[in-house]
């Protein structure tokens, strides 16, 4: 297998075409890329932001440059001795008619021959819930109309944009009603031409048919309501109103967006169709490696990846996108590199958050949110609702199952148990495809029925428990097993982080993909740890800081970390501005918005994303990102509004107060905002640094999101998806000026790039090398943290300062040599040679100790290697 060094990550569309990514191979190879890893390439719905709508598998998206394109990219990383990893989507695609497998099943249903290629429920006919309204409502309104879809040749029954493809044998009543001898002619060839239907349709139409007549005819029956109501009732699928998609649906959804449905890729044919231009790429060499998205959501994972192996061969680089919880450890058994790193930003907060301030935090935090600032409770709720309103449809389809297999057990105590197993259940899912649960899996399972066990009734959970534990034979059983396990993922997922993690804001630094904010930091010990199991587990899985779907930019969370520190200074400050805000509250008939739980997780929402210098006079765009910002916070919180219900004056109270925070004439605040937060910026500043660093010789491979080796202040999507200034990154890596000149965020990518270009020279090093831990004596020994990365003779030193609050100067980036005084790190005799820091270039003589006062008396952080 050939490992990357680093990784970087590029997200197409949004004006990101292979031809624009061409162009910044130079930049990146100079940078220390070696792989590309690209966003979803496939041909995806019209208009797609980002690639995971997936509408042909087995095409390259022409929006993007099309395989032409495609090609000239790989050619020009293949000159440039770089490689690609691909992001592929096993799991759903688009429930779109743009989608020619799922148009099929819309006009064929159950015997379309790509039935069975989605997770469709065929006991009904398929549901689709997009209407606006209920359907009688719907059709009173004259929202829907019968038309001729003439990109497809075909009858279609039409709600606004979406064109819905009627079923051939409907076409007679068509016909019938319309008496048009092109529509005639289509009804006879819905009956005769089989397979041959859709050719035969175009023949009609475009050769010789009259369509404007036709169009006109279809206009006019489309104010019959009790024809179009009939035939609607002769499709394969029925039009529900979009709310009814929690409460009942006939096909496995992609969490809760019903526009993506599940695929069955644990069916040998489907995992062909769905993989043939994948598995084409990667035999002839242009792809070198794979990203899973969302391998929890599959059937049988380690099935699919078994699969997927064998198809690829030994050599091909695959990560999974796998969410891992505390204590929980990627399967020994899957043949995988690793994870794509969540679990890294879970680590770096360990070491980055301090734990005497966290619990001044959480007292302040505590006194101001009220109920919401009990954490376990709240993912208790927060876990309750996805169950029982979210994915109650999803829900109620395992309890219905699970009576089904025990009939003498009364269904509401069968469905307590489910419920209450899928609120405990403490990790995304196990994986138990029919065979015995593995060890871990089997301390989930008891784990969580022992949480649940006094509230329920001890029969009906054992027996559910048989069924999650493969104790229970038969169809029914593995069904119910598979279903619980595709559930719990997506349960897990809303509960917490789209809906926990925007009600709970102790410390937002805290509440990231993957993170336990209610776990007590243990600094460089705690990283110590997860950094030697990490060396031991997964060396080669990705290490990342920043991704398309990270709730904040690695480097306003690197700030939002400074909070604990100074944690004081901030909730002193919090209660400051919230009395000069106080114009800007609202009393509404559910209470003062924003309410206080509120107004804390905006004030640090902004901090993290403050620029240092801010332009009042042009403060449009942070306006914006505010606002956009507060609004989704709000609706993914899902208390006072929410996506599906939203609460427009709430709404409005929450925008205008966002937006006076940012406002040219809020003087006081302002001013006093970016008094207070200025050595909250410094010492974040340092925290990027000291974060960037470890990222690059830590464990893992370094994965680089877009622009990321600047400085990412950004908010959650789709504010963390803007295009990137690479002219202005360019500029800065072709800048050869000594590092004491360069910009904070110029600093940032050169450090990049010397940790990366390290790794290039060191390949074996940095993936086999041992994690060593270096002690450090002195009086600031506990503001800093240093380890050793070792492989024979070969060896590299990381030093990283931390806990910086209070301790710099305005505009500079390190502490001073008086800071560190009697400080320094313990060096193992094999590691006592002449050594120079890369950094800065200076020489550290051979010996037993490096002192910090020397290598960070003048610099950020140190990385040394030997000379």
């Amino acid at each position: 297998m050939t490992v990357p060094t680093a990784t970087y990550r590029i997200q197409f569309r949004n004006g990101m075409t292979f031809d624009d990514a061409s162009r910044l191979i130079p930049y990146l190879k100079t940078l220390g890329i070696s792989h590309l890893y690209a966003s979803p390439i496939f041909t995806a719905v019209s208009g797609s932001t980002h690639g995971y709508d997936v509408t042909d598998a087995n095409e390259i998206d022409p929006a993007l440059g099309g395989r032409a394109g495609f090609d000239r990219l790989t050619e020009r990383l293949a000159s440039a001795g770089m490689g690609l990893v691909l992001d592929i989507v096993p799991n759903h695609m688009a429930a779109s008619p743009e989608n020619a497998w799922w148009r099929d099943v819309l006009a064929f249903g159950r015997q379309s021959a790509y039935a069975r290629h989605f997770d469709i429920d065929w006991r009904e006919p398929l549901t689709l819930p997009q209407l606006g309204q209920e359907f009688e409502e719907a059709l009173a309104a004259g929202e829907l109309r019968l038309v001729l879809d003439e990109t497809h040749g075909n009858f279609a029954l039409a709600y606004f944009e979406t064109l819905l493809p009627l079923n051939p044998s409907s076409y007679g009543a068509v016909a019938n009603r319309l008496d048009d001898p092109a529509a005639t002619r289509m009804a006879e060839a819905a009956v005769t031409s089989g397979e041959d239907f859709a050719r035969a349709l175009r023949d009609i139409l475009f050769e010789g048919g009259d369509r404007a007549t036709l169009r006109r005819k279809l206009e006019d029956v489309s104010s019959d309501r009790e024809f179009l109501r009939d035939l609607h009732d002769e499709q394969h699928w029925r039009l529900t109103h979009w709310k009814e998609a929690a409460r009942h649906l006939s096909y496995r959804r992609f969490f809760e967006v019903t526009g993506l449905v599940g695929t069955r890729v644990e069916d040998p044919r489907v995992f062909e169709d769905m993989h043939r231009l994948v598995l084409e790429l990667v035999r002839h060499g242009k792809v070198q490696g794979l990203r899973i998205d969302h391998v929890d959501g599959l059937a049988e994972p380690k099935a699919y990846l078994d699969r997927l192996r064998a198809a690829v061969g030994p050599d091909t680089y695959i990560v999974v996108e796998k969410i891992l919880g505390a204590g929980e450890v990627l399967p020994e058994s899957w043949p995988v590199a690793g994870t794509t790193g969540y679990e890294f930003i879970a680590a770096l907060s360990e070491l980055f958050i301090d734990a005497s301030g966290l619990r001044i935090l959480d007292n302040a935090y505590r006194g101001l949110a009220g109920e919401a600032g009990d954490l376990d409770e709240g993912r208790r709720l927060a876990k309750q609702q996805m169950v029982e309103r979210n994915f109650a449809g999803e829900t109620g389809r395992l309890v219905a199952m699970a009576a089904g297999i025990f009939p003498e057990i009364n269904r509401e105590e069968i469905a307590t148990a489910v419920r209450e197993l899928l609120i405990a259940f403490p990790v995304y899912r196990t994986y138990g495809d029919g065979g015995p649960l593995s060890w871990q899996d089997s301390a989930v399972l008891a784990a969580t029925a022992s949480q649940v066990m006094p509230q329920l009734d001890r029969r009906a959970l054992d027996h559910v428990l048989k069924l999650l534990e493969g104790k229970i034979d038969g169809d029914a059983a593995h069904e119910f097993r598979i279903r619980f396990q595709q559930l719990s993922g997506p349960v897990m997922a809303k509960a917490t982080e789209d809906t926990l993690f925007y009600r709970y804001s102790r410390l937002l630094a805290a509440n990231e993909v993957g993170g336990e904010p209610g776990k007590p930091p243990e600094g460089p010990d705690g990283f110590h740890r997860r950094m030697a199991e990490r060396a031991r587990l997964q060396p080669h899985g990705l290490s990342t800081s920043s991704t398309h779907d990270t709730k904040r930019g690695e480097d306003a969370r690197a700030r939002l970390y400074v909070l604990s520190e100074g944690a004081d200074v901030f909730a002193q400050a919090v209660e400051r501005w919230r009395h000069m805000n106080l114009s800007w509250l609202k009393n509404l008939p559910g209470g003062a918005a924003p309410e206080p739980n509120t107004e804390w997780m905006l004030y640090q929402a902004l901090a993290g994303v403050w620029p240092e210098e801010f332009d009042r006079a042009q403060g449009d765009d942070l306006r914006v990102r505010f606002t956009d910002y507060a609004v989704k916070a709000v609706r993914e919180a899902k208390l006072r509004s929410a996506w599906t219900e939203q609460d427009g004056a709430y709404e409005e109270a929450i925008t205008a107060y966002a937006a006076a925070l940012v406002s040219p004439d809020n003087d006081a605040f302002l001013e006093d905002f970016e008094r207070v937060l200025q050595p909250f910026i410094a010492a974040g500043y340092v925290n990027s640094l000291s974060q960037t660093l470890l990222k690059l010789t830590a464990p893992g491979i370094p994965d680089i999101y877009q622009g990321s080796e600047g400085f990412d202040f950004s908010l959650v999507d789709p504010d963390n998806r803007r295009p990137v200034d690479y002219t202005r990154l360019t500029a800065w890596l072709d800048e050869a000026g000594p590092i004491a000149k360069l910009q904070a965020a110029a600093l940032k990518q050169r450090i990049v790039a010397i940790g990366l270009q390290l790794r290039q020279r060191h390949p074996v090093l940095f993936a086999k090398g041992d994690y060593l831990p270096l002690k450090t004596t002195g009086s600031r020994r506990d503001h800093v943290l240093a380890f050793a990365r070792v492989h024979n003779s070969e060896f590299a030193i990381t030093v990283a300062p931390r806990l910086m609050f209070g301790w710099l100067d305005p505009g500079v980036l390190f502490a001073g040599p008086e800071f560190w005084e009697d400080t320094s790190i313990a060096v193992p005799s094999p590691l006592h040679g002449l050594k120079a820091d890369l950094v800065t270039g200076k020489t550290i003589e051979p010996g037993g100790s490096i002192s910090l006062a020397a290598l960070l008396g003048s610099q950020p952080l140190g990385l040394v290697s030997p000379i």
